[in-house]
């Protein structure tokens, strides 16, 4: 069996736009962009001065795939979608800035009846209990708390019990 040619890509042909053009120009020439939009402009202004995909490639040490990919993106939806990431899927926050506010609130408050310290799962109880929030986890509250450098489980309340009779 004879081993098969790579099959390989149409070269990108890509001329910018005049204000495509521009807007690149001074975007390069601000100085303060990530190194991601750095890389993907140069590629779509050396695709523009007509270098191939594989010049591209070793120009600005990157992949092929890449080059490909942001020319592509340029010629069916603009400038902007091939400069910028897209926004990507992903669950909304479980807790917003109120809620963090009131579970630090909690947190920082005398933990409850028969409990000598705060910890994660009493926290996260409570919460619910006291209908802060609808639901809440333990590993969310556990994060919240390393965010703000809150350790409650450190201090140690001095419980009295009733003296005997």
């Amino acid at each position: 069996m004879k081993p098969t040619a790579r099959k390989q890509a149409a070269p990108i042909e890509l001329k910018l736009k005049a204000e495509d053009r521009l807007q690149l120009r001074a975007l390069l020439s601000h100085g303060l962009i990530s190194a991601r939009i750095f890389k993907r402009a140069r590629v779509l202004q050396l695709l523009d001065e007509g270098l191939h995909s594989a010049q591209v490639c070793l120009a600005l040490g990157t992949t092929r795939d890449l080059v490909r990919r942001i020319g592509l993106r340029y010629l069916e939806e603009g400038l902007a979608q091939a400069l910028f990431e897209r926004e990507r899927p992903g669950s909304a926050r479980l807790l917003d800035a109120r809620h963090e506010t009131q579970l630090v609130s909690l947190v920082c408050s005398p933990p409850p009846e028969g409990h000598a310290r705060w910890t994660v799962r009493l926290v996260a109880q409570e919460a619910k209990a006291r209908g802060l929030v609808k639901t809440v986890g333990r590993e969310t509250v556990r994060l919240l708390l390393k965010h703000h450098d809150i350790k409650p489980w450190r201090e140690k309340k001095i419980l009295h019990s009733a003296p005997h009779p």
